[in-house]
């Protein structure tokens, strides 16, 4: 499977094709239950979801010893966090940002189902380690 392909602003997308499928489970999830089930809920079939593709994912992923718990961890490449409430705010950018640090993985998506329409918010891991950038 190829993970990048470049888009019209020679920009490489981090996982296109796993980031699609994942986006796209979650749309007939959102059209499927509605925008005012729980997080749970939504979380519930989601995993359904994946089973029945054979995406391997982890649910409830423990990050170490930090106390940290992903939503879903997919195919070890991306951080799916699940939202249920009005808005996302800065706190869950940084969550999201912390576990791929911590895992130091590139993606991260989150998902608000609470929204009228499902806008997959992806968050791409930012090198804190500056001579990193010059390697």
């Amino acid at each position: 499977m190829n993970t990048n392909y470049t888009n019209k602003n020679d920009q490489k997308l981090i996982y296109p094709e796993l980031s699609y499928i994942i986006t796209g489970i979650c749309f007939d999830i959102h059209n499927e239950i509605g925008r005012f089930a729980r997080e749970k809920q939504y979380g519930d079939l989601l995993e359904r979801k994946l089973l029945e593709t054979n995406i391997p994912f982890k649910r409830e992923y423990k990050v170490g010893e930090t106390g940290n718990i992903i939503d879903f961890f997919i195919d070890n490449k991306i951080v799916l966090e699940l939202k249920a409430k009005r808005l996302v705010l800065k706190e869950d950018f940084y969550q999201c940002q912390r576990y791929l640090q911590i895992l130091d993985n590139k993606l991260g998506l989150i998902i608000n189902f609470r929204n009228t329409y499902l806008k997959p918010i992806r968050i791409i891991k930012i090198e804190t380690d500056a001579r990193k950038k010059f390697l």
